[in-house]
């Protein structure tokens, strides 16, 4: 059986998330509450509008995500510790019959931050799996889905802060990841970066996700963050991606085409400098989930998503409040690819596809050592 993960552009079955109802995300004060509902909310109804959505939310909070969300939004009752469910989602994917599978990668709070709770997350990408009746691919590697980004027809682009990170899959080589992207996404190239943006990267950031830094508009085509003032240290993280995408190939063969996509230009908050992205938006059945900054760039950023996507209605939505607390508008919506062919009838009891016991690559026996696990 050869899976393959599909371009975001491609058609949506439905999209999914996780509503924000406790720790950081919601914030010590009634109002940082508030701006953390409202920003959530604002993302789901926009969506609901276009394709079906499932918002997970925790027992307690349901009465509360009623008030905020369309009546259209499904919901499914889940504890959780956190609500980017684009990292402790599935990542779904496609069979050769068109038959819809999830891979559960190994979720360790973006590899074990001081800061992180995932003792509930950690297995919170199987009601997406099993809701969605999608064949249950399991993986060992430690990953998250704002850790990669598809054309849909085999190439991938990660950064090596992320899937080779110490903290995350210690002893993995670059050459053991490819194989299991080979495997679970059906990938025949990655495109390795060396790093994410500062902010990013710093003390309570992913350590790098490569959706702030760089997207597939379609096969062929990226979209990339160009941070133009050169007092920002994203300054030179951008020249660096653009000379290594700009460089590269894609699995067919074509030499990439860099569309770049302008950085806000306030670039600096209360605590420093920022990592605000247009890059971070989610493409959808008809239409673009984008966020914005009150920022004087949100209107050329606009133009060249339109530009990039056309057919596709921008929809904008304030962004501030989520990169407050440390992602976007992609950080915490997951795309279900629509399945051509179907996986289960009845109640859905998922098919279990498990993790191989040793990683082409990887001299290691994963049924002894557990050292990326949580």
């Amino acid at each position: 059986m050869t899976w393959r993960m599909p371009a975001e552009t491609e058609p949506h079955d439905r999209a999914w998330m996780a509503w924000p109802a406790g720790g950081y995300t919601l914030g010590d004060t009634a109002a940082e509450a508030e701006s953390a509902r409202q920003a959530w909310a604002g993302v789901a109804n926009a969506i609901v509008e276009h394709e079906p959505l499932t918002m997970l939310v925790p027992p307690d909070a349901v009465a509360d995500a009623r008030r905020w969300l369309s009546s259209e939004v499904d919901l499914v009752e889940r504890s959780l510790d956190d609500a980017w469910y684009r990292d402790s989602g599935p990542t779904f994917v496609l069979d050769d019959e068109g038959r819809l599978g999830a891979v559960n990668w190994v979720f360790n709070g973006w590899g074990g931050q001081s800061w992180a709770r995932w003792g509930l997350d950690a297995d919170a990408s199987l009601v997406a799996t099993s809701a969605s009746g999608a064949l249950r691919i399991d993986s060992a590697l430690v990953n998250e889905g704002g850790g990669i980004h598809t054309d849909g027809e085999g190439t991938l682009l990660v950064t090596r802060t992320v899937q080779l990170d110490p903290g995350r899959n210690p002893g993995w080589t670059e050459a053991a990841v490819e194989a299991e992207f080979a495997r679970t996404l059906g990938i025949r190239k990655v495109i390795w970066l060396d790093r994410g943006l500062a902010r990013d990267s710093a003390a309570f950031g992913t350590r790098g996700h490569v959706d702030l830094l760089a997207t597939f508009a379609s096969p062929g085509t990226v979209l990339v963050h160009d941070q133009r003032d050169p007092a920002h240290p994203d300054h030179a993280v951008s020249r660096e991606l653009v000379e290594t995408l700009g460089g590269s190939t894609d699995a067919a063969g074509r030499t990439l085409t860099t569309v770049r996509l302008p950085a806000p230009r306030v670039t600096r908050d209360a605590e420093g400098w920022v990592d605000h992205s247009y890059v971070n938006h989610f493409v959808l059945n008809g239409a673009v989930v984008m966020g914005t900054f009150d920022d004087p760039a949100d209107a050329e950023a606009a133009e060249i998503l339109a530009a990039a996507y056309p057919g596709r209605r921008i929809v904008a939505v304030d962004a501030r409040p989520l990169f407050r607390r440390g992602g976007g508008v992609h950080c915490i919506t997951q795309q279900q690819p629509a399945a051509t062919a179907p996986t289960t009838t009845g109640t859905p009891t998922p098919t279990v596809i498990p993790a191989p016991t040793v990683i082409p690559g990887l001299t290691r026996d994963l049924t002894t050592d557990q050292g990326n696990r949580p």
